[in-house]
């Protein structure tokens, strides 16, 4: 067919590089320009298909590349140049390796003779980021250029998505080379197993059947996977009680009767207990973090296991799976499904009613212990209820990117998420700053949804001159800053375990003191800068942000300095131990905790 004949053109290294990222569909670059990386920028300048977004620092463009990719389900990109600009990448690409996030982060390098000889702003970024990509790749040879862009954005996409890097000679964008596309993509070592073995899915379906008080513990594959309606199906076609990880929130619905909330260190009792008291887990696209096990050796202590995921390198990696299922998510949970619908053999017994009492005990759990919070006076301005009243007012339309630390976990606790793709967030690494930059991307990506970016004072002041960014590039995003004069989960970990010792987590020499004032600092970037102090003006506040519309929004909530995460287990130790304020539950204490264990064992003891 004429259609499929390769194109070629005479044309630079530089070039050839938009041109591929043009074929490859790259419809966004985030980035800086600098001396080696400058070739590629002034045939970007002429291009109509690929818009460049100019930060105000690489790892803006790194978070901003993550959250346009978590936002939209596409590939980020992003751009820096050698030495340090290639430097500042490397946090948001570390971030990317860990929450799994398709990303191609393109580096201009010092001409290839210098290589070796610390030149003028050289570092060997290909070396430095080999343990936080999928792959990345050092290009000398110009006509090297459109089949790596090519396989970067192949790799970055399948299997397990993550983080490729590009690191491109300034000499090869200069030089001269022919550009053809479609190039030839040769990658022998690379085949993600998409689809799950049919034993595989016969024995997990012969757990399932086997099993009395079974778990759906949903990872943030889930996501990546686009796998949301299949799991509806799949909980719905069982009955089986679904908990949904920090990256896995919106993947389930909120207000489904299914759903316990969200396991781990500041987890729900009700997914907290039922993990804990299951006879199977059946993992999908999940990876047992520290965060969500606690102590691994008394997580889910008598549960079997059925553990589906994309890269073979995460099952039985923190707990042995009975059942390992290697395949993409979505094909995964289909054949499942498929097995289960048939009603031969074991699917016979897998009905909703065989878990009816199981179910009902779960949700007696979310019934009895909600996540909740007391205000200790009613002039308190509660940061748990500001965030829950930005999720009501907004709604789940809307695209929330939190930071990281309390407000964080409050973010993940209070917005109730309907949809997949509406909350962003750092959970792997953890990366303070990531949630302005995150949402300048996400409402790159999707222009039309309000996009909220949920932050706190300490991250706030890492990254917020990306509101510049925005403001010259009409990206009205509206920011939260929950202002609590302080690293706040830092605070309450040093409440808890360090006699209330504040050491260097006060940002403020005073409380109310306002270095900076952050309406004005919103007002100097050219945002429209709020306040609000006081409970009775919550709501208007925020319906004034949702108003504005033809710049960004930053409110500055001065909140309860004292306000904690609940429910929350220390490090450590066994998820049997979580905590929950006592003002906010007071009939639950440990011992209630000690009789959910028994009760547990006994209920093993006597199957």
């Amino acid at each position: 067919m004429e259609a499929s004949r390769p194109s070629t053109r005479e044309v630079t290294g530089a070039q050839s590089l938009v041109l591929a990222l043009e074929h490859v569909g790259a419809e966004v670059v985030f980035g800086i320009p600098g001396g080696t990386i400058l070739p590629a920028y002034d045939p970007l300048m002429d291009s109509t298909r690929v818009r460049h977004v100019l930060v105000r620092h690489e790892q803006g463009a790194g978070h901003a590349a993550e959250g346009y990719a978590s936002a939209t389900g596409k590939v980020g990109v992003c751009m820096a140049t050698s030495g340090p600009g290639a430097t500042n990448l490397v946090t948001a690409i570390a971030d990317a390796h860990m929450d799994s996030v398709p990303m191609v982060a393109i580096t201009g390098q010092v001409a290839s003779p210098a290589i070796g000889s610390d030149a003028f702003q050289e570092a060997d970024i290909r070396g430095i980021t080999m343990p936080v990509t999928k792959h990345n790749y050092l290009v000398t040879n110009p006509d090297d250029i459109p089949r790596v862009v090519a396989e970067a954005f192949h790799i970055a996409s399948t299997g397990r998505p993550g983080p490729v890097l590009v690191d491109i000679a300034k000499d090869a964008q200069q030089a001269k080379t022919t550009f053809s596309w479609p190039p030839q993509v040769d990658l022998p070592g690379y085949h993600p197993v998409t689809r799950p073995h049919a034993k595989q899915i016969r024995e997990a379906v012969r757990l399932i059947a086997e099993s009395h008080q079974p778990v759906l513990y949903v990872g943030g594959g889930i996501i990546r996977a686009g796998a949301s309606q299949e799991l509806m199906r799949l909980a719905e076609l069982t009955g089986i009680p679904v908990v949904t990880t920090l990256m896995a929130r919106g993947a389930f619905p909120d207000d489904h009767r299914l759903h316990l909330g969200m396991p781990g260190m500041h987890g729900s009792v009700a997914a907290v207990t039922s993990l804990q008291r299951s006879d199977l887990l059946i993992a999908l696209g999940t990876r047992f973090d520290d965060r969500v096990t606690g102590q691994l050796s008394s997580f889910a202590p008598h549960a079997k296991v059925i553990h589906a995921d994309i890269d073979p390198a995460e099952i039985s990696k923190n707990r042995v799976a009975d059942v390992p299922i290697v395949g993409d998510a979505r094909a995964i949970i289909s054949e499942l499904l498929q097995a289960i619908e048939t009603g031969t053999g074991d699917a016979a017994r897998v009905r909703p009613e065989r878990f009816t009492s199981w179910a009902g005990e779960t949700a007696s759990w979310r019934e009895s212990y909600p996540v909740g919070y007391t205000a200790p006076s009613e002039s308190a301005l509660m940061p748990q209820e500001v965030i829950r009243r930005i999720g009501e007012i907004a709604g789940p339309e809307a695209v929330y990117a939190a930071g990281v630390g309390q407000h964080q976990m409050w973010a993940a606790q209070f917005i109730d998420y309907q949809r997949p793709q509406s909350w962003l967030n750092s959970g792997g690494a953890g990366t303070m700053g990531y949630a302005v930059p995150a949402a300048m991307g996400a409402k790159v990506g999707q222009p039309d949804r309000v996009v909220w970016a949920i932050d706190g004072d300490g991250c706030f002041q890492m990254t917020n001159q990306e509101l510049a960014t925005c403001v010259i590039n009409d990206i009205p995003i509206k920011v939260a800053v929950i202002n609590n004069s302080s690293l706040g989960m830092v605070r309450q970990w040093q409440t808890l375990f360090y006699n209330e010792r504040f050491s260097n987590t006060d940002l403020h020499t005073s409380v109310g003191s306002r270095v900076p004032d952050f309406v004005k600092l919103a007002e100097a970037y050219g945002c429209a800068g709020l306040r609000c102090e006081r409970p009775e003006d919550l709501d208007a506040t925020i319906k004034e942000a949702m108003e504005i519309n033809d710049r960004p929004v930053v409110i500055d909530f001065v909140v309860e300095r004292d306000a904690m995460v609940w429910p929350m287990v220390p490090a450590g130790v066994s998820n049997d131990a979580i905590q929950i304020a006592r003002d906010v539950a007071p009939e639950w204490d440990r011992e209630d905790s000690d009789a959910l264990e028994q009760d547990s064992d006994a209920d093993q003891d006597g199957k």
